[in-house]
């Protein structure tokens, strides 16, 4: 079985060609992203392998249906790049729901310690041998308030992280879980009460720039935004303009509304025509990550078996973890 795998980087390919070879599946790595013209690529594949940048809108979907594609397989958990609706029933979609929600949150939490600490500023000052301390003031956790938004288990994790610091524990989710020491509040409440507000929820039209100058009007002076889900949770304009006026006290994003064109790839030779993400990379209160999150070791081997396992479920007749409009 032959699966055309698009936006493959080094990393990615140890794991899934050992769980390709036992199941029979020859992935075919393209380090092209998937769009209207890299969709030829997949001629003469069972299916195709993608992931979060790769577009399968319906111009591509339909080059799929014409080649005889038989199934989309994403190797994470997010879908916001699929045109579900105009996919209907022609071509199932599995996604991984779950590969390592503790990576994802233990990023989101260093990213935090490391910029309240001014860790990464306090590395660079002492490889030149500066060691002054001025400017390097942080701020305990202990004692803050934390609202966390999505209470899956990467948000699950992040709220265990949390209460392990001696943290306050505010929750959003439009279905809210039985957790100890959580207390589930609407979204002006976590947004009004918390110090840190973290990240961890799908991208949907509900959630689309969750955070906005509205919802940063309401945040305390200080309070600190995590995104380690989808960049487009958070307006990224207003985002700038908030950080500019010093209505909050920072940001740590893994993710960009605009990524598509930059993550992933070396731009330290290019000019990034990214004026916003441009202006946030200098902010001094603010840390940009290149979705890197998910990127352990255990999380790579868990996105390559669910995967493999997907389609082999699929050619069962018993496919799991279906993704549905």
């Amino acid at each position: 079985m032959k699966v055309a795998f698009f936006d493959a980087k080094p990393y990615d390919k140890p794991s899934f060609e050992a769980y390709g070879e036992k199941a029979g599946i020859r992935f075919k790595f393209y380090e092209t992203k998937l769009n209207e013209d890299t969709v030829a690529l997949a001629h003469g594949c069972e299916g195709i392998c993608v992931f979060v940048n790769d577009e399968v809108t319906a111009p591509v979907i339909d080059r799929l249906v014409e080649a005889g594609c038989r199934f989309i397989a994403l190797r994470c958990a997010g879908y916001n790049n699929v045109d579900l609706a105009y996919l209907a029933e022609r071509i199932p979609v599995f996604h991984v729901p779950a590969y390592s929600p503790h990576s994802v949150a233990e990023h989101a939490m260093a990213m935090l310690l490391t910029s309240i600490r001014r860790i990464h500023k306090a590395y660079i000052r002492t490889r030149d041998f500066n060691f002054s301390l001025n400017g390097m003031t942080g701020f305990d956790l202990h004692g803050k308030t934390v609202g966390v938004v999505g209470t899956g288990k990467i948000g699950r994790c992040f709220v265990d992280i949390c209460r392990g610091f001696g943290m306050r524990v505010l929750a959003y989710d439009k279905y809210p879980a039985d957790l100890q020491g959580v207390t589930y509040v609407d979204t002006d409440t976590l947004f009004r009460e918390s110090d840190v507000i973290s990240l961890h929820c799908p991208l949907t039209k509900e959630t689309y720039h969750m955070i906005d100058d509205a919802a940063i009007k309401k945040m305390k002076r200080r309070a600190m935004i995590i995104n380690t889900s989808r960049g487009a949770l958070i307006d990224a304009a207003a985002l700038l303009t908030a950080i500019k006026e010093r209505r909050i006290g920072g940001a740590c994003l893994d993710v960009y509304e605009e990524e598509s064109e930059f993550f992933f790839e070396d731009f330290s030779n290019h000019i990034v025509e990214d004026d916003i993400l441009t202006r946030l990379i200098s902010m001094p209160n603010v840390i940009v990550t290149s979705h890197q999150a998910f990127l352990t070791e255990e999380a790579l081997d868990n996105i390559a078996e669910t995967t493999v396992q997907n389609i082999l479920a699929f050619f069962d007749g018993a496919p799991q973890n279906v993704v549905k409009k």
